[in-house]
């Protein structure tokens, strides 16, 4: 993992990120292109994974205020399964627990499609927001805080009218 981002459904503006430090220099070149980060420079002005892990924990435990955080993401299980292990690695606990939210579960479930009509163009398209990712790890965050905020509102309005 060599970024990490998060923003808060409530206000995808409060957001957190940080750059690791590599801890071996095992990685793809295909992944290089995509999120244009460079190994050279996060081994010199990358955070310590450790480091960074209690950075991102405290981040979480500030915005959470009481609150029980929940992992929520565009396709979840791909970030969860990083950011737990090095949660795990590094701080021996995540502050999440074991609440994660996949956002492409949740718009499979609202509009009864098939796992193929939930790309991430599919769906934003459907919330008229932007149709693509930047593979920057904040603004990535930011954008699908947005697109999880505009789904509760339709889930809202639904609620709404069923009230009615």
């Amino acid at each position: 993992m060599l970024s990490i981002g998060a923003a808060l459904v409530e206000g995808p503006e409060q957001s957190f990120y940080v750059e690791l430090q590599p801890f071996n220099g095992n990685h793809e070149e295909g992944s290089d292109r995509i999120h244009g980060l460079s190994l050279p420079a996060l081994m010199e002005t990358g955070t310590e994974p450790g480091e960074a892990m209690q950075q991102f924990a405290d981040w979480v435990r500030e915005v959470a205020d009481g609150r029980n955080p929940v992992f929520v993401a565009f396709n979840a299980p791909f970030d969860w399964m990083f950011v737990n292990d090095y949660f795990h690695t590094y701080l021996d606990r995540n502050p999440f627990g074991h609440r994660a939210l996949d956002i492409k579960a949740v718009y499979m479930g609202m509009h009864g499609v098939d796992w193929e009509e939930t790309t991430y163009d599919k769906v934003s398209s459907h919330y008229r927001l932007p149709p693509a990712l930047l593979h920057h790890a904040q603004a990535d965050a930011m954008q699908g805080a947005e697109l999880f905020a505009a789904m509760l509102a339709e889930l809202a309005e639904r609620t709404q009218l069923k009230e009615k």
